[in-house]
């Protein structure tokens, strides 16, 4: 049962979203189900909601392909939200002007226009788990590397400016050798890619930190869901662990100017957070991830992400909202019950789908439940 201080959607709309044309619903603070064939529209309003958050929402769609074939090119979402200190209200989309690839998304927070897309924090942490994110642990390091990061920001509203900073240096320094710039350029460039990479790669590994100390704090023997060990495998991940963070940034400034020839050959830095990955482990085996079942890896991320939750919780003060895509068709009787036993205990509002309403019957009124069909939503209201 969601608490009475969590945060919940009280209130919906789309416009010209994916394939809804205009959409209402007013769910209650209990969880919603969204139930109905596949292609129905069921992750599009879970999409509708990723994009309270900063980025590019769970699909990492460009905005422009979010829009509805046959609309005018624009999109909007429009969300109250219930939360400690009452309503806020969200609305945020693309405007329909214009075939500017570079167009933006607009966001306004109770009818003030934000600055940056981070404002959203101020009012909302939302978090995900969808199909995609199935080959995590034996995909590519750049997907965790997404991974850890968004982990991050839901707890550390900086650290995507962060990000963003320190690959805009190293692009203009690839471009600075490449072109055989000068030297006192690619000092100041190094400076800045130092000062960033540091800062991201401490913030990860205090994340890493948190999720230790809170997995320890929170074990259960009888959880369906394995505690995650989580190691981060990057230099400089390791060194601001163990050294102050300004003699891991100078160490790490010395190593840029030193590898220039060597990163101008390769057309590339080949060193820094932009290198790491994400390790986990399925702790009571002792085994990495990667090499688990298929049903253990589902088992380990779920219980990753719920532990996430916690960890916003605990370190935020705000209860985040959880997107579900299609979990609950991929687990057993027995773990279905201790997902939903883990939502209670939470205390979140959490948004699910799936085909079959019978699988959400464990859930009875602590759910609302809605039909998705075609691009309409019926039912609860």
């Amino acid at each position: 049962m969601t608490d009475a201080g969590a945060l919940s959607v009280t209130a919906l709309k789309l416009t010209d979203f994916r394939n809804y044309a205009r959409l209402s619903m007013a769910p209650d603070a209990r969880h919603v189900v969204l139930a109905g064939e596949n292609g129905a529209g069921k992750t599009n309003i879970l999409e509708a909601l990723s994009y309270l958050s900063p980025g590019r929402g769970l699909r990492r769609a460009r905005l422009e392909d979010v829009a509805r074939q046959g609309g005018g090119g624009g999109w909007a979402v429009a969300a109250t939200l219930l939360g400690a200190a009452g309503e806020t209200v969200v609305g945020t989309g693309l405007v329909a002007e214009g075939p500017d690839p570079e167009r933006q998304r607009r966001i306004r927070i109770d009818g003030t226009t934000a600055r940056t897309s981070e404002e959203l924090l101020d009012v909302a942490r939302v978090l995900w788990l969808t199909p995609a994110m199935d080959g995590l642990f034996t995909g590519a390091a750049g997907d965790r590397r997404r991974f850890l990061d968004r982990l991050v920001l839901a707890i550390d509203r900086d650290h995507a400016r962060r990000v963003s900073s320190f690959e805009k240096a190293m692009r203009e320094r690839n471009r600075v050798l490449e072109e055989g710039g000068r030297s006192s350029w690619l000092d100041g460039l190094e400076a800045q890619m130092a000062e960033y990479a540091v800062a991201v790669a401490a913030a990860r590994a205090e994340l890493a930190a948190c999720f230790s100390r809170l997995i320890a704090a929170h074990h259960d023997p009888q959880s369906p869901f394995p505690d995650a060990v989580l190691t981060l495998d990057g230099a400089l991940e390791r060194e601001v662990s163990n050294r102050p963070a300004v003699e891991v940034e100078d160490a790490y400034r010395e190593t840029l100017a030193d590898a220039r020839h060597g990163d101008r050959a390769a057309g590339r830095a080949r060193s820094g957070p932009h290198r790491s990955d994400l390790l986990v482990r399925h702790g009571p085996k002792d085994m990495a991830a990667a090499t688990c079942s298929t049903g253990e890896q589902k088992a380990l991320l779920l219980g990753l992400v719920l532990a996430h939750a916690r960890l916003v919780e605990e370190m935020t003060g705000r209860t985040p909202l959880l997107l579900l895509d299609e979990v609950a068709a991929h687990l057993d009787t027995h773990r279905r019950a201790g997902l939903f036993a883990a939502l209670d205990r939470l205390g979140v509002q959490a948004w699910m789908t799936g085909t079959d309403l019978s699988l959400f019957a464990a859930l009875e009124d602590r759910a609302q439940r809605f039909s998705v069909h075609d691009g309409t939503v019926s039912g609860e209201s």
